[in-house]
């Protein structure tokens, strides 16, 4: 044997020795021996190779535009040959459930919320799985969220303003007040925080009352959010529970929020007419309240009752509530529906009548209980037309004449 590799070796006579095995070292090795007669004798050697993986292009950084198409690629090597699948990592790291196999993930009609870091997975059971991170970046114009359309606040307080914006390339964030750009003072402090947008307006005036709007700008685009800032009161918020304990009344709770005094407040109420086949509402019935003066360990939240007289048992109710500051009517609340209890119809057992065996033949016997007073006037009442032939017959009977009241007496 003639070889520069110092890896191979023989031992033990002739058998062959290969250390620190590499890929390369695969094949067929044949051993030949020579006594006039050749013989061979073939050993084939097969590597096992764990995988290995490289993304494409090499930096795993990739990027695509909104409702656009996107490939990603990765390679993979190793004996045997691995299969290869995707996963999408998580906010919180982790990855989620495979989203495709394959050494190609191809991505249509790109929305912003599949941008992040795309795991690609070689495995072919010759030691751990080998992973490569992608990230995709997806290029969008600004998207603008807002908890809050509707601030509500008073002269004296504050009010704080918030939109989210979403947007790659990163945006720039501006407000307008009545469609005037804001510039910060004194009294007025805009502020970032990741996604989320910030206007702060301190000891809130007259004039700070109005249409406000979150202005995001990108070069793919420009995107608004409207919010209003107001001194009128909150929407009302009912706190009864949906059931009444009356058949005829209902007693309603509401909270209404509102740093002036309220002026005013407006119920309605009506009656639904319902079936299994239709519901019709009927005419709504008007309540004008003046709220009770506000005490001062409650500067903001007015809580109010009233209740509801004159309704129908077993049914069902809807009622709203609108109400005014100085600075005017609010919002109308949602529609709250109530239903009233029913009537309990108990019978009476005196009246009743109770069917019960006599005996194995079959035989049924009827009982009454001793007619009530009421019983009794209904019998008499039956037998009144009847009275003068019932008088002429007794008295044949008894020889002489009886009055009507005597015959009433006996009865």
């Amino acid at each position: 044997m003639v070889t520069r590799d110092e890896r191979i070796r023989l031992v033990n006579g002739y058998n062959l020795e290969i250390s620190e095995l590499e890929p390369q070292d695969a094949g067929d090795y044949v051993c030949q021996i020579s006594d006039k007669v050749n013989k061979d004798q073939v050993h084939t050697v097969e590597i096992l190779v764990p995988p290995s993986v490289r993304a494409i292009p090499p930096t795993g950084q990739v990027t695509a535009r909104k409702g656009g198409a996107v490939t990603l690629e990765c390679k993979a090597s190793g004996n045997p040959v691995p299969s290869i699948y995707w996963t999408k990592r998580s906010g919180t790291g982790k990855s989620a459930a495979k989203i495709g196999e394959g050494p190609v993930l191809s991505l249509e009609r790109v929305e912003r919320q599949q941008a992040g870091v795309y795991q690609c997975t070689a495995d072919n059971s010759v030691g751990d799985p080998v992973t490569v991170d992608m990230r995709l970046d997806v290029l969008y114009p600004p998207d603008i969220s807002v908890e809050k359309s509707w601030i509500h606040s008073g002269e004296g307080f504050e009010a704080q303003l918030e939109c989210i914006v979403h947007a790659d390339p990163q945006p720039t964030v501006s407000w307008n007040q009545n469609s005037f750009p804001l510039q910060p003072t004194d009294r007025r402090t805009m502020s970032s925080r990741g996604n989320r947008h910030t206007l702060t307006i301190l000891h809130v005036q007259q004039e700070d009352f109005g249409n406000y709007s979150c202005v995001a700008d990108n070069s793919l685009g420009r995107s608004k959010k409207y919010m209003e800032v107001s001194g009128r009161p909150g929407p009302a918020d009912f706190l009864s529970p949906p059931w009444s304990r009356s058949t005829d009344t209902f007693n309603l709770t509401w909270k209404v929020e509102s740093y002036p005094p309220l002026q005013e407040v407006r119920l309605l109420y009506r009656k639904l007419m319902m079936n299994e086949t239709f519901q019709q509402p009927g005419r709504w019935h008007d309540v004008i309240l003046t709220p009770a003066p506000r005490p001062p360990s409650e500067p903001l939240t007015h809580v109010m009752a009233f209740t509801l007289r004159g309704l129908q048992h077993s049914s069902v109710y809807e009622a709203i509530v609108q109400a005014k500051n100085r600075y005017g009517w609010n919002e109308v609340s949602d529609i709250f529906q109530f239903y009233t209890q029913r009537i309990s119809s108990d019978i009476h057992s005196e009246e009743m009548q109770v069917a019960s065996s006599t005996s194995r033949s079959g035989a049924i016997s009827l009982h009454r209980t001793a007619p009530t007073t009421t019983t009794a006037w209904l019998v008499l009442m039956t037998l009144l037309p009847v009275i003068p032939w019932l008088m002429q017959t007794f008295g044949a009977l008894l020889g002489g004449t009886l009055s009507d009241r005597s015959l009433l007496s006996i009865i």
